[in-house]
C-alpha cells in the first residue's frame, strides 16, 4: 500500500528546517541546489514545493508570523494589566534570544538583495506586519494603531542592538520600563485578558 503524505505537514516540516539553512549562510549566498541538499531532498522535491527562493522566503516568513503569534500567546496566557504583559513579552525575549536574532539577520540579508520597499509592498510582507501589529494591540490592550506599531519597534530595536553586540541591553528590564511608560500613557488600569480571546480568534481565522 503506497504510503499516503500529508503535503501540507512536509511543506511545514521543510520550511522550518530551511530556518536554519538561511541563518547559517544568508538569503543571497544560499542557493535552491544548497537548500535542497540542506533539507536532504532532490531539487525537484524543492520546486515542486517552492517555485523560487523568493517565495519559499515569502511562505517562511508567513509561517514564522503564525509559530511567533501562537508562541507569545502561549506566554502572555495569565498577565492581567499591561504592565504584567510587558514584563512577560521581555522573558520571552530572553528565552528566545537566539532565534530573534538570527531571524533578524535572515530579514537584513534579504532586504540587501532586493528592493525593501518593493518587497514590502506585496501582500505577503504587508498581511504579516498586520497580524503582527494587530496581535500586539489584542494582547496588550492598545487600540491605537499608531502606538502598537512603535512597541513592535521598539521589540525591533532591542534585537537589533543584540544582533549588534551591545551586552548593556536587558529585555526584562528595557521591556518593564516600556511598560511602565505605556500606563502612564494610557489610561490607568489597562486590562488585556478580554483582549486574548479576539487574538486567539484571529489566530484560528
Amino acid at each position: 500500500m503506497p504510503k499516503i503524505v500529508d503535503h501540507e505537514q512536509y511543506r511545514k516540516e521543510l520550511l522550518d528546517k530551511c530556518f536554519d539553512l538561511f541563518a547559517q549562510k544568508g538569503y543571497g549566498s544560499i542557493t535552491m541546489r544548497q537548500i535542497a541538499e540542506g533539507l536532504g531532498v532532490s531539487t525537484g522535491t524543492l520546486y515542486h514545493y517552492f517555485p523560487s527562493k523568493q517565495a519559499l522566503f515569502e511562505q517562511l516568513a508567513q509561517e514564522i508570523c503564525e509559530q511567533d503569534l501562537s508562541t507569545a500567546l502561549a506566554e502572555l496566557e495569565g498577565a492581567q494589566t499591561l504592565q504584567e504583559s510587558m514584563e512577560a513579552l521581555g522573558r520571552y525575549l530572553v528565552r528566545n534570544e537566539d532565534y530573534f536574532i538570527k531571524w533578524t539577520y535572515i530579514w537584513i540579508d534579504f532586504c540587501q538583495h532586493k528592493d525593501s520597499k518593493e518587497m514590502l509592498k506585496k501582500s505577503v510582507f504587508k498581511q504579516t506586519n498586520q497580524r503582527y501589529q494587530k496581535a500586539i494591540s489584542d494582547l496588550l490592550g492598545i487600540q491605537d494603531s499608531v502606538l502598537a506599531s512603535f512597541v513592535l519597534s521598539f521589540v525591533d530595536g532591542l534585537i537589533l542592538e543584540k544582533l549588534w553586540g551591545n551586552d548593556t541591553i536587558d529585555f526584562i528590564e528595557q521591556c518593564a520600563l516600556l511598560g511602565k511608560m505605556l500606563t502612564v500613557y494610557l489610561p490607568q488600569h489597562t486590562v488585556v485578558s478580554g483582549s486574548k480571546t479576539a487574538f486567539m480568534s484571529g489566530l484560528e481565522s
